[in-house]
């Protein structure tokens, strides 16, 4: 028999046959048996909504619309199987934008736990359409018991996700996190929403939660963290090992001076003992050459460290503060656009968190 074209081209270009592709036999299973982290309230809209649905009335719309995103959200589990595959339902129909990939924005990231271990990336979910996706995210897989996790989209929402496993094999939950091992809580903005990573994986609080095994809470907010009251009303309803306020690239100093205190105030009274970090405004990569940006920057700073002055005057107590001065790096290098991180700048963001965190979370 002849040969098509794309065979032969194939053929010649290998030096081997194109063996035929076998379908692989797979079984489903909903997410949701599995555990999910990243969600810190349970009565929510949607499956993997951030904020209750209660809140739909309460904040902006723009926080509540944001707040629908998986941003931080993962699943947990353990499978001996040779493939994992994954089906989902996207809420919005714009798979990327200028400053995000379709495969951060709403695709999934797939990571597996080594021998040693470490969590270890390992492939990737590919959106193509709206509103539906299935992919293969890993295979040809030794068989073997094995941790794995699943970051879900950065700035989409979903609805359902079932992942898909080797006909036969083994699946369950993944194993629980030490007895009182709370998470952290971040609230934030784009930066902490996770523009521009490549990936949901590479965030800087999707990183901390592997450097420190634990789950993590992502409350960015696109544009969108102010320290209002009414959003922080909602984040003091956590249990967390640590609240890390870093809202001042949205912020100017007058909204410091406004709302700084009241936010950490609010935190406080409903956790008397509950560390709390403060986190400067990110310098900007172009701040060197752009007076404005420069500007922003430091009367952020200055107003902020009024802020935790008159704080720690008031023996506010468990409060830390995290200067801007190596969360990107002084080279220019770590951002797409002056503003939002790339992965290097995330990766640098990580380590700076990990080192006042540290100390924190001993």
């Amino acid at each position: 028999m002849l040969m098509t074209n794309r065979r032969r081209f194939l053929f010649l270009m290998t030096g081997a046959p194109l063996m035929a592709q076998v379908p692989i036999e797979l079984d489903w299973h909903d997410a949701r048996k599995f555990s999910v982290e990243g969600l810190g309230f349970s009565d929510l809209k949607s499956p993997y909504d951030r904020l209750p649905s209660r809140a739909e009335n309460v904040v902006r719309q723009a926080v509540w619309d944001l707040s629908r995103d998986s941003s931080g959200v993962l699943v947990r589990f353990a499978a001996n199987t040779a493939a994992i595959h994954a089906r989902w339902t996207l809420t919005g129909k714009t798979l990327a934008a200028p400053t995000i990939t379709a495969t951060a924005s709403s695709g999934l990231d797939l990571y597996a736990k080594t021998d040693a271990g470490r969590w270890h990336w390992l492939g990737i979910g590919k959106p193509t359409q709206f509103p539906d996706n299935t992919d293969a995210l890993a295979s040809g897989l030794p068989v073997g018991q094995r941790e794995y996790m699943i970051y879900l989209p950065l700035r989409n929402g979903v609805t359902s996700l079932e992942i898909g496993v080797s006909k036969g094999s083994a699946i369950e939950k993944g194993p629980a996190r030490p007895a009182g091992r709370k998470p952290i809580v971040f609230y934030g903005t784009s930066i902490t929403h996770g523009i521009s990573a490549s990936r949901a994986g590479m965030t800087h609080p999707a990183i901390l939660g592997r450097m420190f095994n634990r789950e993590v809470i992502n409350l960015g907010f696109s544009g969108n963290g102010r320290m209002e009251p009414e959003v922080t009303k909602f984040v003091a309803e956590l249990d967390a090992a640590v609240f890390v306020l870093d809202c001042l690239p949205n912020m100017t100093a007058k909204d410091i001076n406004e709302r700084a205190e009241a936010c950490v105030k609010t935190l406080r009274t409903a956790h008397p003992k509950t560390p709390i970090l403060l986190v400067e405004d990110r310098n900007y990569a172009d701040n060197f050459l752009n007076a404005s940006r420069r500007e922003r920057n430091e009367t952020n700073h200055a107003a902020m460290q009024a802020v935790y002055a008159g704080l720690k005057r008031d023996k506010v107590p468990g409060l830390h503060y995290l200067k801007a001065d190596h969360l990107l790096g002084d080279d220019g290098e770590a951002t797409i656009d002056g503003s939002h991180p790339t992965d290097l700048g995330f990766l640098r963001q990580a380590t700076a968190f990990q080192k006042a965190l540290r100390k924190i979370l001993k």
